[in-house]
């Protein structure tokens, strides 16, 4: 079986990206690229990015997960910690982000180190979810092999039966994430393939050294 994909092409020519026309802080073009793509309302969910990690087998592996949070320290999205992902960050915090928004032609890609956030704030983000969003975080060993669904809907049934009419807590195994960039690239299309890549890097003073990259 094959498919040659080589005639899939296109013409990249919605912006340009210039060292003139951004901060020196990297968090500020990522907030204003973010309110762009979020206000254009072209993508379903904006706060889709890529987690990718070195699996404890030795392999890289990536996942869609949504963010959930974002300041000038890092980028917040929260799991299961006995995840793969999460024993993943365990041995090796060292990961990398990416958001992919096509219709703006824009990718942006973070390297970082990953930390759980503080108890009290993974604490009141759990609360403010949606009652069947906290009984599938209890329910779900995520990352295990099961043995059918019926195990995951039994298990939900007899949860929402315990938890009628009572608080569900977070569970101690369930939270968020920081990842604190280290580094930042913006990546913008243009014709013929000369696409902009503006790339910011920490410095030891904590400053960002911002750098083009070829395309």
């Amino acid at each position: 079986m094959q498919k040659d994909l080589g005639n899939f092409r296109k013409s990249y020519e919605k912006s340009a990206l210039t060292e003139d026309s951004v901060s020196e802080n990297p968090m500020e073009l990522f907030q204003k690229w973010f309110y762009e793509v979020e206000a254009s309302e072209s993508i379903d969910e904006p706060n889709a990015m890529t987690v990718s990690t070195l699996g404890l087998d030795g392999y890289p592996k990536s996942r869609v997960v949504l963010l959930k949070k974002y300041t000038y320290e890092g980028f917040i999205f929260y799991s299961n910690y006995t995840s793969e992902k999460g024993r993943a960050i365990t041995k090796n915090p060292q990961v990398c982000l990416s958001f992919f928004w096509p219709t703006m032609e824009r990718q942006i890609i973070i390297k970082g180190t990953a930390e759980k956030i503080a108890e009290n704030l993974s604490d009141g983000y759990f609360e403010s979810r949606p009652d069947g969003s906290k009984l599938g975080a209890i329910v779900s060993d995520q990352s295990r092999v099961i043995s059918s669904r019926d195990v995951l809907e039994e298990k939900l049934a007899e949860l929402e039966k315990y938890y009628e009419g009572k608080e569900i807590e977070r569970p101690k195994y369930w939270g968020g994430y920081i990842v604190k960039p280290v580094s930042i690239e913006f990546w913008q299309g243009r014709s013929n393939r000369l696409h902009d890549r503006l790339r910011y890097t920490l410095q030891d003073d904590f400053d960002w050294k911002m750098e083009r990259l070829a395309p």
